[in-house]
């Protein structure tokens, strides 16, 4: 599958920004998919994931309650909504299939980053 992240943009903090990664292929709704984020200096880390169905969601304790993840299979596209956002959400976000894990070796397919900047 292949993947392809959308939705780059500056914004201030406090402020709202949706991602959408879209995947070709028609599997994409057999994979589990999940979001990760790496800002300068700093490793990849787990943001969020979704079950194939949607039906089971997971974040990070740092996103909980601000970010949201969706997705819809007929469009073969996942989400990422994000409110609130904080400086510290500076990165570049990427998507990927394969897991609902938070390792990201886990995952098999990946997707450009897009970068999201936040400023205060």
């Amino acid at each position: 599958v292949q993947l392809q992240a959308s939705g780059r943009g500056l914004v201030q903090a406090g402020g709202s920004l949706r991602l959408s990664c879209a995947a070709s292929g028609r599997t994409f709704s057999t994979y589990d998919m999940g979001w990760f984020r790496q800002a300068p200096g700093e490793e990849r880390e787990f943001v969020a994931a979704i079950s194939w169905s949607g039906a089971y969601t997971y974040y990070a304790d740092s996103v909980k309650g601000r970010f949201s993840i969706s997705r819809d299979n007929a469009k073969n596209t996942v989400y990422l909504q994000m409110n609130g956002l904080k400086p510290e959400d500076t990165a570049l976000y990427y998507c990927a299939a394969g897991s609902v894990r938070s390792e990201p070796r886990m995952y098999g397919y990946w997707g450009q980053g897009t970068l999201v900047t936040v400023s205060s």
